[in-house]
């Protein structure tokens, strides 16, 4: 039996397809975060999609925030929205932020968040996501696509 370390993945990337965009506010922020793989579907541990929003709103206002204020914010919108406190340890909130900070959608600079560069999504996701992750894994899936073609061909 082989290594386990040889099985982890270098990039990892899911992508999911949706009806066309006809939500708003929380629900929209959750599509996205299902479309980019960030929550799995009927996934009630949700935080993820609070503390996106949290980013977005504070995008609007060309700020960043700490870590613990995102997780008070997150606290604060789901008392609000009547939703339960789920997730919000401050471990889980910083592991959110990681994996939005994987996918090149968040940045952070002396301990303060923000959505990378203040850029619209459409152009992280194109620049960062397409053009780069995207394609690196393409790339690699097709050398080992010609890899078992080579050992397992005719001749």
């Amino acid at each position: 039996m082989g290594k386990i370390s040889i099985d982890t993945p270098l990039a990892e990337l899911t992508l999911r397809r949706y009806e066309k965009p006809n939500l708003t506010g929380r629900d929209l922020v959750r599509r996205i975060c299902l479309s980019l793989g960030l929550l799995q579907p009927g996934d009630s541990r949700d935080v993820i999609v609070d503390i996106l929003l949290v980013l977005l709103k504070a995008r609007q206002r060309k700020e960043e925030l700490h870590s613990e204020e995102i997780k008070n914010h997150v606290m604060d919108m789901r008392k609000s929205a009547q939703l339960p406190m789920l997730g919000i340890a401050a471990s889980n909130v910083r592991r959110q932020l990681k994996r939005l900070k994987d996918l090149h959608l968040i940045e952070t600079n002396a301990n303060l968040y923000r959505i990378s560069e203040f850029a619209p999504l459409a152009e992280l996701f194109d620049e960062k996501i397409e053009k780069f992750l995207l394609r690196s894994i393409v790339s690699r899936v097709k050398e080992y696509l010609k890899a078992v073609d080579t050992e397992f061909s005719n001749n």
